[in-house]
């Protein structure tokens, strides 16, 4: 392992990971946001709404990233439409991300004990004001840790982002291989790239999750 080529190229990395943590929490907040709509179309059954978002939901958990990175990037300018490679990557990571958001939720929907919300309505509460008091808080302490994992996953997804041309981590190090031939010494800086990121969000979100359920027990 020869330690003077990382230091002289781990500049690269650190570059490509500001990139690959921007594009990821955006694509986070994307896909929390959609997950989120999505999840009280179905909840509510509102007309029409909760049938496409079974669909999407459907087809957003089961198409691979890269086989959707592929159609936004290379498939879409065959009829016109131009996406940038970070307009490719966003939509791709939230898009997929929305599914699984969406599923979190619901979850924590069903969790909570009917009899609770039966209790809100006998004091008056309309559907909405019965979901907004008593069954959203409440199903953070039963989806939190569903929501958090999907965290972790939209992170790792960014590994695929290469195949739209982004110099993301990935991409770096298969250039410095095509490159220099330093193997052992790419993939090294690679692991740790993503274990830099990944592993403080990790701990923080073990640590939230805690106080989530601990409140809720309260």
């Amino acid at each position: 392992m020869d330690f003077n080529y990382i230091n002289a190229h781990s500049y690269q990395f650190v570059d490509a990971g500001l990139l690959v943590i921007k594009l990821g929490f955006i694509g986070i907040i994307g896909a929390l946001l959609l997950g989120k709509i999505v999840a009280m179309s179905r909840y509510f059954k509102v007309p029409l709404l909760s049938q496409i978002g079974t669909i999407y939901t459907e087809i957003s958990r089961n198409t691979p990233l890269l086989i959707l990175l592929f159609f936004l990037y290379y498939g879409f300018p065959k009829v016109g439409i131009m996406l940038s490679s970070e307009a490719s990557a966003i939509i791709g990571l939230v898009f997929m991300g929305g599914g699984y958001m969406c599923e979190s939720f619901m979850s924590g929907y069903r969790a909570v004990d009917k009899g609770q919300m039966e209790a809100g309505r006998s004091l008056g509460l309309n559907g909405f004001s019965v979901f907004r008091l008593i069954t959203f808080p409440q199903s953070l302490k039963y989806c939190f840790a569903s929501i958090g994992a999907n965290f972790i996953f939209i992170l790792k997804e960014t590994s695929v982002l290469s195949v739209v041309a982004l110099l993301d981590i990935t991409n770096v190090a298969k250039d410095l291989i095509g490159m220099h031939y330093n193997t052992s010494e790419a993939m090294f800086m690679l692991v740790v790239s993503y274990l830099i990121i990944l592993v403080p969000i990790a701990i923080a979100l073990a640590l939230i999750e805690k106080f989530v359920i601990s409140n809720g027990q309260d």
